[in-house]
């Protein structure tokens, strides 16, 4: 499932982001790539500098854990730190999956990837996310603090900018539910929950489909 989360990120979480990276330093993003990825990857990353990581995953998780369509839509279990990529004119990065297993400490499964777009979609060329799907390859390319997950399982790539910035973080996420389908199907099984919920709580109709879902994601969460 690919799905939007627009306005992830206010105004004054952005402004607060680009101070940041204003006076950071990037790296060649090879430098985090595994052997397959670095022969088409072609982006630069924040240098690994601690205390401003944590600044900014401060910012962007303050926004991301109370997001409640993320919550229902990913499951998230655990969500790794997040990568500031840039890309300049000339940079590009092309098909790939990313890797299955994550984490410079704990290891976890990525079946989750999410894109928050930080500059204005006007303000450079090029550097559409590209997203192959059985439907055909989707172009995303969103306004400033929105943002897109879809399974990391996904071949995808970046087109390659050619005018301006294209500036971005990444996550990865483990699901409670690692299967795509399953949690597409608990997506749309909830988005009707909820409506009903709010028209007639106490209906049996309701009361059968809040079961339903419940038990399915007691059937296939893991814990």
């Amino acid at each position: 499932m690919l799905l939007e989360i627009p306005q992830l990120l206010n105004r004054a979480q952005l402004d607060k982001i680009h101070e940041v990276l204003a006076r950071a330093a990037f790296v060649d993003g090879k430098l985090s790539a595994g052997m397959a990825a670095s022969k088409v990857k072609h982006n630069e990353e924040l240098a690994l500098e601690p205390e401003l990581l944590q600044r900014l995953y401060r910012i962007v998780m303050a926004s991301v854990g109370h997001s409640e369509l993320f919550r229902r839509a990913v499951l998230p279990a655990k969500v790794a730190d997040f990568i500031f990529a840039r890309y300049l004119p000339g940079m590009r990065y092309g098909d790939h999956v990313d890797d299955p297993i994550m984490g410079q400490g704990p290891r976890f499964r990525s079946d989750v990837s999410m894109t928050i777009f930080l500059n204005p979609p006007d303000s450079y060329d090029g550097g559409e996310l590209e997203i192959r799907t059985p439907f055909g390859d989707q172009q995303v390319k969103l306004a400033a603090g929105h943002a897109v997950v879809y399974p990391s399982a996904s071949v995808h790539r970046v087109a390659e900018v050619t005018r301006g910035e294209r500036l971005v973080a990444l996550t990865w996420i483990q699901s409670y539910v690692r299967d795509a389908a399953q949690r597409e199907l608990l997506y749309e099984l909830d988005q009707s929950r909820q409506q009903l919920l709010r028209r007639d709580a106490q209906s049996d109709v309701t009361k059968n489909i809040d079961r339903a879902y419940v038990n399915l994601l007691r059937m296939w969460a893991e814990v």
